[in-house]
């Protein structure tokens, strides 16, 4: 059915790796293994040819006239790249670009989605450096099979035990072969702040680090949509999705948005847009004085409601709205208000003054708020709290009826 690079690096649970192997064969699947040095100290590759009936990858520097661009070759044909055990020094090297060997090449060569299976001690994985780097990971689209609980290797007891071979052959099929509605549906995402200029130095600007807009975008890419992004500033690794677009102010945020959307299923709108701007920036820096400095500030464009009021007017109920509202007080009453005033579907509330839950943060906790009532979703990773969101689309997009159909 499908090529699959499966990677192997150094960690106990590297045995399991040969059952994944046998496991995505009966699915029918030809298996590519690629061996780090260490995985090499725990299986030997001799298992891995005669289970997969191909040569193990395990050397960059192979002699042979096309042997150094091996890793270049496997990239372009695997239909997905999945790598178990991941212990804490691979997610580390993926996270930081750093390509030092045939699997780590191949990572960042592959255009393929990535399959992360973490195997590590429980105080490893927990750490900040081991979060941040799966985080960084999550949001550039890679997916993950959660480590199991129980006794380790090391004779600890806890989370990071390497997944069950046949959870990890789950998650490939699911991940090749999504059957959501969001399967195959065009989803606009917008993410992070905008920043509205001054004068040459200056700009007004907000705290949105675009990290939220940014899972959303790569969660639904993994359920088969395909997905445009548009991005402010922010300094996120971009996720693996169809079209990025990147927009500096409110007014080009606008008009990428409402260029796309009549071709749109869903859009979701997570972006921090400037609710003012400068009308007439400065073409020169404004040179300070003792005395104040005013600035007049005029609307923006309201695009979420700019595209229910577009909605409206075509009579239809394509594309689904979905609007965010970043609170500090009232929260519930502000979304309500919000969901009935621009006429959207679903607003994704949250209080920005909470502890993990504002700007700038990995983790969110979020109100659902719809004609249906308000759902609560405890604080989480932003990758978790995205899959909250996109369950909930998937479920408005089920319950539309036929006028739902995607674009073809």
């Amino acid at each position: 059915m499908a090529l699959i690079a499966l990677g192997v690096s150094g960690g106990i649970g590297a045995y399991k790796a040969v059952e994944i192997a046998r496991g995505l064969q009966k699915q029918g699947h030809d298996v590519a293994a690629i061996m780090t040095r260490t995985a090499r100290r725990f299986v030997g590759p001799l298992t891995f040819e005669a289970i997969t009936r191909r040569e193990v990858m395990v050397d960059q520097w192979k002699p042979g006239a096309n042997a150094d661009i091996e890793h270049i070759s496997v990239a372009s044909s695997a239909a997905l790249l999945v790598v178990a055990p991941a212990t804490a020094n691979i997610i580390g090297k993926f996270a930081n670009g750093i390509a030092d060997d045939f699997l780590t090449s191949l990572y960042l060569a592959t255009t393929a989605p990535v399959l992360l299976a973490p195997a590590m001690n429980v105080n490893m994985f927990a750490h900040p450096a081991v979060k941040r780097n799966l985080d960084t990971l999550a949001a550039r689209g890679v997916m993950f099979v959660e480590p199991g609980e129980g006794y380790l290797a090391c004779g600890w007891i806890g989370k990071g035990r390497l997944a069950e071979p046949a959870d990890v052959v789950e998650a490939v099929q699911r991940m090749l072969t999504p059957a959501g509605p969001l399967n195959r549906s065009r989803v606009l995402v917008t993410a992070g702040p905008t920043y509205e200029d001054i004068d040459p130095v200056r700009y007004i600007g907000n705290r949105s680090s675009g990290r939220m807009g940014y899972a959303v975008a790569a969660e639904a890419a993994r359920r088969g949509a395909q997905v445009t992004l548009i991005s402010g500033p922010t300094k996120l690794d971009a996720p693996r999705v169809h079209e990025v677009v990147q927009v500096r102010s409110a007014a080009e945020m606008h008009e990428a948005v409402l260029a796309r959307a009549a071709a749109a299923d869903v859009v979701v709108m997570a972006a921090a847009v400037a609710d003012y701007t400068v009308p007439a920036p400065d073409d020169q820096k404004i040179t300070k004085s003792d005395g104040p400095l005013v600035l007049t500030l005029t609307r923006t464009r309201d695009i979420l409601g700019d595209l229910g009021k577009l909605r409206s007017r075509q009579s239809g109920r394509r594309p689904l709205l979905i609007g965010f509202a970043a609170e500090t007080h009232d929260v519930l009453a502000h979304a309500r208000g919000k969901l009935e005033r621009k006429a959207v579907d679903l607003i994704v509330a949250n209080n920005v003054t909470k502890p993990g839950a504002g700007f700038d943060t990995a983790t969110n906790a979020v109100t659902l708020v719809s004609m249906d009532g308000a759902e609560q979703v405890p604080l989480q990773s932003k990758t978790a709290v995205a899959g909250r969101i996109l369950d909930r689309v998937e479920t408005l997009l089920s319950g539309a009826g036929a006028s739902w159909a995607v674009n073809p």
